[in-house]
């Protein structure tokens, strides 16, 4: 092969990877649409001719043509935290003063102040200067890789500068950053969808993660997905400061915002705030706030991280923006679990970022305290610039033949009489077998957080109820025998149906407190569920369990203990886990749950953070080895385990003289279990 050939792909790729940095990252383009267009051709052409010196790194290896049938689960090598929210300019002040009392005395902090992109956080590894691999955020411990889809988008290198790494040694590292659409961008995304009568988006954040969930990346490359990095990790580096990070991630060829800056006072920091806040409609993307963080990761280090947030950063969130609209009538919608919620149907009104038409009233009590009535002019906001709520009424434009709102007596859906429990605020309709309620389980018991099946979302559950395939959730697993009624189906196809059915199969794999949390049982959460499975170990145990055993896992109280008698003394629920156990779904806990005569019948409480796990983590290991986990100290108290940044609660089980145990002691005791 003449090296001719060699040099002139290698020329290519160099040409188009500095025009893709030219033109994604800095945005300063050198060559037209036309010119680079034609370098691509040319270069595909001498791949074509010559498959064997295509490498994972050339430009045309950006979309690839494999469908990514599984997201697998990619683990943290250090958990992605989520921030602790503040929301006022006091708040502010307080976390710096936690800052300075965490650091020595005569400490000199600085803070690099960002703009927070409102996208989707993700994680992209390099090794040898090449790209690896990419995964979402997840739970912050494990994420969900999306590696082709992300190399569909031109901000991120597949290959980074390594001659611009300067005294580093970057053989492997992480960055992190926030993947996000912009506004016009986005707009005309669904201006495309509008005319090829296709559903448009509510927003560019919701996009951006639909987008990063596809299967096919072809369909990824068409949107306009765009990134910001702020992270840069090296287990074999110690770096001096985020700003220093921040530039070497620009040296290497990654984009950056360029809005951040070095504060030397928690003073700048609020200047910075409110100018961004009052600039944030005049940016090109979407902002819900400013992220500050200590500059010297000398100081990170020493300030530490609390289980879910790190101690040397903040998000610093804007008000919500808020609109004027008219509510046009009060509606009822009833959820999986029976309850009522009015729902404020108003004249569709633009904010921040998505068109308006519907808002949660949350309940009547909450009509009652604003006095919201059908015909009012109302302001309403979004929440964390999310969720649309009603903050007010202006009464002085009430018509005056306005009446309060009377609330329903029987259901919307199935027309069964309502029922409102003494000492509560909500209405409740009892038919389990209400179609809104049927629909609302399955949905909850396919979703994310819970049984976790790709593919069965909310239109597929409501056709398969109206067709008469599913009467419970327990029918998803019966689905299999009808896998020639659903290829039949108009909008499903062999391929899609046949998708469907394994992510149904594969929810089988999902842990007993997936399982239990995915039933639906009032009031249990996924916390609870796990605390409940960690203490009773199997669906047997926790059944046969009296409402006072519930009551003695911690945090657990009566509103659960009396919701789960309830539930499995219903006789269709019955029917339903019977059902389920024969589908083959894990009803029992696969860890040993040996107890150890060191934690039986003990009470053990946790005071500050402990290295090798979180505090949620802690108390399930007491739990599972036979003793209690509380949360404040008595005389009572038989073991206190003390972490880093111990507080008052090590004080006060000093002064009882109860026995204080160190991280290591503690997991001596568990014998590392």
């Amino acid at each position: 092969m003449s090296e001719t050939v060699k040099k002139k792909i290698a020329e290519l790729r160099n040409q188009i990877r500095k025009h893709d940095y030219n033109y994604y990252v800095l945005a300063q383009p050198e060559v037209s649409d036309y010119e680079y267009d034609l370098l691509v051709k040319e270069l595909e052409q001498l791949e074509n001719e010559h498959p064997e010196l295509i490498t994972a790194d050339s430009p045309t290896q950006r979309v690839s043509s494999d469908l990514t049938k599984e997201f697998k689960s990619i683990q943290h090598s250090i958990p992605m935290l989520s921030l602790s929210n503040t929301y006022s300019e006091e708040e502010l002040l307080d976390f710096d003063k936690r800052v300075k009392s965490g650091l020595p005395d005569g400490e000199t902090v600085e803070y690099v102040t960002e703009l927070k992109i409102d996208g989707v956080s993700v994680s992209i590894k390099y090794v040898d200067g090449m790209l690896q691999s990419a995964a979402t955020r997840g739970d912050g411990t494990v994420g969900e890789e999306i590696t082709n889809n992300v190399k569909t988008i031109k901000a991120v290198p597949l290959k980074v500068h390594m001659d611009q790494r300067g005294k580093y040694n970057l053989q492997s590292f992480e960055v992190r950053g926030e993947i996000f659409m912009a506004v016009d961008a986005f707009n005309k995304l669904n201006e495309e969808r509008v005319k090829n009568d296709e559903k448009t988006f509510a927003n560019p954040r919701n996009s951006t993660a639909g987008t990063l969930k596809l299967q096919d990346p072809k369909i990824v490359a068409s949107r306009p997905l765009d990134i910001f990095v702020y992270f840069l990790l090296s287990e074999s580096e110690e770096f001096n400061s985020q700003s220093e990070n921040l530039q070497l991630l620009r040296d290497l060829g990654f984009r950056v915002n360029p809005n951040y800056k070095v504060c030397k006072s928690i003073n700048e920091v609020l200047e910075y705030c409110n100018y961004w806040e009052s600039k944030r409609d005049d940016l090109p993307y979407e902002i819900d706030g400013a992220v500050l963080k200590v500059n010297l990761l000398s100081q990170q280090k020493m300030l530490g991280s609390i289980a879910k947030s790190p101690r040397w950063a903040v998000a610093y969130k804007f008000k919500a923006r808020q609109a004027i609209t008219k509510l046009h009538k009060i509606t009822w919608q009833v959820g999986r679990t029976g309850t009522l919620t009015p729902v404020a149907e108003l004249e569709p009104v633009f904010l921040a970022g998505s068109t308006i038409s519907r808002a949660t009233l949350h309940n009547l009590d909450e009509i009652n305290r604003k006095d919201i009535r059908e015909n009012d002019t109302v302001i309403i906001e979004k929440g964390g610039d999310v969720i649309p709520k009603v903050v007010s009424v202006m009464t002085d434009k009430r018509p005056q033949n306005s009446k309060p709102v009377v609330v329903p007596d029987k259901c919307p859906v199935c027309k069964s009489t309502l029922y409102k429990p003494e000492g509560e605020v909500a209405i409740y309709c009892e038919n389990t077998k209400c179609l809104a309620q049927v629909k609302g389980n399955i949905i909850h018991f396919a979703s994310r957080g819970a049984m976790d099946i790709e593919g069965l979302g909310e239109s597929l559950v409501n056709l398969f109820v109206a067709l008469g395939f599913l009467k419970s959730y327990a029918d998803i697993y019966k689905l299999k025998d009808r896998r020639d009624d659903l290829i039949n189906i108009e909008r499903l196809g062999e391929k899609s149906v046949d998708n469907l059915l394994d992510a149904i199969e594969r929810s089988k794999d999902r842990t007993f407190s997936k399982v239990l949390f995915a039933m639906g049982i009032r009031f249990i959460g996924a916390g609870a569920a796990q605390k409940l499975v960690a203490h009773f170990r199997s669906i047997d145990s926790l059944i046969k369990a009296k409402p006072e055993e519930i009551e003695e896992v911690h945090e657990i109280g009566p509103s659960i203990s009396n919701s789960v008698k309830l539930f499995f003394s219903n006789k269709k629920n019955q029917e339903i886990l019977e059902e389920l156990k024969e589908a083959g779904l894990k009803f029992e806990s696969e860890d040993s749950g040996i107890k150890l005569d060191e934690f039986v019948g003990k009470i053990f409480v946790l005071t500050g953070t402990l290295e090798t796990m979180g505090r949620e983590e802690a108390k399930e290991k007491i739990i599972q080895a036979g003793g209690k986990a509380a949360s404040s100290v008595s005389k009572n108290t038989d073991f206190v385990v003390a972490g880093e940044n111990a507080g008052s609660k090590l004080d006060k089980a000093v002064n009882l003289g109860i026995r204080i145990l160190s991280e290591e002691e503690f997991l001596n005791m568990l014998g590392n279990k």
